[in-house]
């Protein structure tokens, strides 16, 4: 399964983003799928994530609020709306696909991984 993420960029403080993934075979359609990042010096964390059918969704108490994340039943893409952004955004941002179709929130979860798509937030 390959992953392609798009939509980032440089925006401005309290501006909107939007992050697309699609996912090359169907069969992701089955799993759940999530955001992740990693900040320049830091870990990737997760952002947030989404189960097979979009039904449940979490996110992490950075984003909580601003972020939105959604999916189609039965689709293999994956978005990520940004709203209010903060320099702290500034990442590379990665989608994801899970090993299972719940929704889950650690890395080691997650079987495949797309190319990351970078997000500069200026102040």
């Amino acid at each position: 399964v390959q992953l392609q993420a798009s939509g980032g960029g440089l925006v401005q403080a309290g501006g909107s983003l939007r992050l697309s993934c699609a996912a090359s075979r169907r069969t992701a359609s089955n799993n759940g799928m999530g955001w992740f990042r990693q900040a320049p010096g830091k870990e990737r964390e997760f952002v947030a994530a989404v189960n097979w059918d979009g039904g449940s969704i979490h996110y992490s108490d950075s984003v909580q609020g601003r972020f939105t994340i959604s999916r189609e039943k039965g689709k293999s893409t994956v978005y990520l709306q940004m709203n209010s952004l903060k320099s702290e955004d500034t990442a590379i941002y990665y989608c994801a696909v899970a090993r299972s179709s719940f929704l889950v929130t650690t890395r080691s979860h997650y079987q495949y991984w797309g190319q990351g798509t970078l997000v500069t937030v200026s102040s």
